[in-house]
């Protein structure tokens, strides 16, 4: 499957851009990077030093838009450190970031291969939403969209009802949501949200199985990586979630991507609070159709959480196994 992932490389994309390396069916053409978690630069950077580190240099890697469409910039050090990824040290990257604009290359991507390349969003919808203004046709050109964003029956992670990505850029979201609806006929974009990716729950046993699948190795340069990242990560939730764990929201919205089965959806129409006093950036779902309304969205209400993990540990272990020479 040719992918395309749009991250704002925190902890979690991290470990997701992991998965994706790490996939066999998985082909991944390009990286694009937009602000979020951190800012965009960094985003860069944090990216680049991990394909790297898991010996993936050739993979092409974009910068996009540094800045939400009209809202002032929120990022996440006190969740994701002040470089991103935690506690963890890479290497400065060698490779140079792609002249193209993240928005361009998505869309000269599409165009390539239409009906081929699934785009996978892990951030901000920024990036998507300049390349649907600058080609309202995407929808059409993509194989399919999958979304880690919003929460839709549980509750916000930043505010009582919103969740980080759409929180960030709603307005990204809604004119993502306008987009696909304006091309009839299209695959609707599927979108997980909080409810689901919190299910996903990185523990310290389920690290220990991962150390156990790379071999364990003294000095393994990608399980140094994960360790120091998931510990900074583990911190927050001890202290805002009650348990030592961590929520890899962005690894699951990859592995259903990869594989759909991995997930059950539910087509529903979904709207986005642009001017809640409160709500800004609560994904309002329609779950009883009482707006009577076509869906737009397929909605994860279900997901086989297990069976993640278990390819998580295998897939991430074994490539730490095989890079195990990378220095950090």
């Amino acid at each position: 499957m040719k992918l395309i992932i749009d991250c704002d490389t925190g902890i979690d994309d991290a470990l997701a851009l992991l998965y994706a390396v790490a996939s066999p069916e998985a082909e991944l053409l390009a990286v694009t990077c937009t602000a979020g978690n951190i800012e965009a630069r960094q985003v860069a950077t944090n990216t680049r030093a991990l394909l790297e580190l898991c010996g993936k240099p050739e993979i092409e890697v974009a910068l996009g838009r540094q800045t939400p469409l009209v809202r002032p910039l929120m990022i996440a050090p006190e969740t994701h450190g002040p470089r991103g990824v935690g506690y963890a040290e890479l290497a400065p990257p060698t490779t140079q970031i792609s002249p193209r604009h993240s928005a361009d290359l998505i869309i000269e991507e599409a165009r390539r291969a239409p009906g081929e390349v699934t785009l996978i969003t892990l951030a901000p919808l920024t990036n998507l939403a300049v390349a649907l203004v600058r080609e309202p046709e995407l929808p059409r050109l993509l194989r399919g969209l999958v979304m880690m964003a919003g929460s839709y029956r549980s509750a916000g992670n930043t505010a009582p009802t919103s969740e980080w990505n759409v929180a960030v850029d709603p307005e990204a979201m809604a004119l993502v949501l306008a987009g696909w609806d304006a091309c009839e006929g299209v695959r609707r974009p599927v979108a997980l949200g909080l409810d689901i990716t919190e299910r996903a729950k990185m523990t310290p046993e389920l690290l220990a199985r991962l150390h156990a699948t790379a071999g364990d190795p003294a000095a393994n340069p990608i399980l140094t990586f994960v360790d120091d990242a998931l510990r900074f990560y583990m911190e927050f939730h001890s202290q805002y979630d009650g348990f030592y764990g961590a929520f890899i929201h962005d690894a699951l919205a990859v592995a259903a991507a990869l594989d759909p089965d991995l997930i059950t959806t539910e087509s529903l129409t979904v709207e986005v609070e642009l001017g809640g006093r409160w709500t800004t950036g609560e994904t309002v779902t329609d779950w009883r159709r009482s707006w009577r309304r076509p869906p737009n969205l397929d909605v994860a209400v279900a997901a086989r959480v297990d069976v993640f993990f278990e390819r998580f540990v295998d897939r991430v272990g074994n490539l730490a196994k095989r890079h195990s020479d990378v220095a950090i």
